[in-house]
């Protein structure tokens, strides 16, 4: 039976969760069912509770091989609703070889936020990956134009497909042919959530063509985006979502390559070997006594994130040194000419769609 309406929640940094939750919603328009795309960095009130036959999905990216902090949060708080259909789809880093769309992966993004909604009460009606170009420009280049529409065009037929079987009442669960290959990699997303993300998320800084417009500041979808001394500055609550480095209009946001091999170089060549002698030298922990190893363990990855915090704070302030300075620039791959930068073409609203969308 098809649903009565249609709320497609999402979260996006460079446009592609947001163009399938659009994708999405164009299918259900063209059967006469009103369907309501929603920002969640934009929502201002409280999301209610599905009722009547009204059906709910989720969008984000993969971020870390999970859903970003900023959606999972929004699903902890989603109000529970007893037997109501939902579906989970998740953005996740697309390539292309030759004729040949190669997937992402995804880890723990769909499978996490579906056991929150199924210990809520909802009923697990799709679960679906979508392969579009990856953005993660802090790593790699963006693909080029052409590349980029391909796969805009593969996704968009997949999108559909997957959205007139959920319409239709059928249920459809792809994710579970990645389930073996999601677990293997579920040890990393725990650890880019806990410590990884920290340290991507600080890399980022202002070149010397900033011209302190405030775009990056003003566009971040989590106000993440500060500014100290006169300069953008990328607080904790980064999650990375790459909309800043993608669509500064003077292409002045970098990654500090040489800040992070810098760093993570002190933190495993100097201050864990000094940190793990020092407690050999002075602690006899007995190898049976699991609780005193998860301490000096846990001990171990507090001090690995002070020295997070307080470096980039050092980092920040030794931008304004010259010299030091363009240390820094010349040492971050993002500033050549052939590192492209990434946005998904804006998907144009569906029409009957209504709701704060972006």
């Amino acid at each position: 039976m098809n649903p009565s309406s249609l709320t497609l929640y999402y979260f996006s940094g460079t446009g592609n969760a947001r163009n399938v939750a659009r994708w999405f919603a164009e299918t259900a328009t063209t059967r006469g069912i009103p369907a309501e795309t929603l920002d969640i960095a934009k929502l201002e009130k409280a999301p209610v509770a599905p009722s009547g036959g009204s059906m709910t999905g989720f969008v984000s990216p993969t971020h870390g091989f999970n859903y970003p902090p900023a959606m999972m949060y929004f699903i902890f708080r989603f109000p529970r609703a007893k037997g109501r259909p939902v579906f989970l789809m998740n953005t996740r880093a697309g390539m292309k070889l030759s004729k040949w769309f190669l997937p992402g992966l995804s880890g723990l993004a769909l499978w996490l936020s579906a056991l929150v909604l199924l210990v809520k009460g909802y009923r697990i009606v799709g679960m679906r990956s979508i392969d579009l170009p990856s953005n993660w420009i802090s790593l790699h280049p963006g693909l080029r134009e052409k590349v980029v529409g391909s796969i805009h065009e593969h996704c968009r037929a997949i999108t559909l497909r997957f959205a007139e079987k959920i319409l239709d009442g059928k249920r459809v669960l792809t994710a579970f042919r990645d389930i073996v290959q999601d677990l293997l990699i579920s040890p990393i997303a725990v650890g880019y959530f806990f410590v990884g993300r920290f340290i991507l998320a600080k890399s980022l800084y202002a070149s010397e063509k900033c011209d302190n417009c405030g775009a990056c500041i003003a566009g971040c979808p989590v106000k993440a985006i500060l500014t100290v001394d006169g300069r953008p500055f990328w607080s904790y609550r980064c999650e990375s979502c790459m909309r800043c480095m993608n669509t500064c209009p003077k292409r002045a946001i970098e990654t500090a390559h040489g800040y992070i091999i810098g760093i993570m170089c002190l933190l495993n060549m100097g201050i864990m070997v000094w940190f793990w002698q020092g407690v050999g030298r002075f602690i006899t922990i007995p190898a049976d006594n699991g609780w005193a190893q998860a301490a000096v363990t846990l001990t171990g990855w507090v001090l690995t994130f002070l020295v997070m915090v307080i470096s980039y704070r050092i980092f920040h302030y030794l931008l304004r040194v010259p010299g030091i300075r363009e240390l820094f620039y010349y040492t971050s791959a993002t500033r050549l000419a052939f590192w492209r930068r990434y946005r998904a073409t804006p998907s144009p609203s569906p029409a009957g769609s209504h709701g704060r969308q972006g």
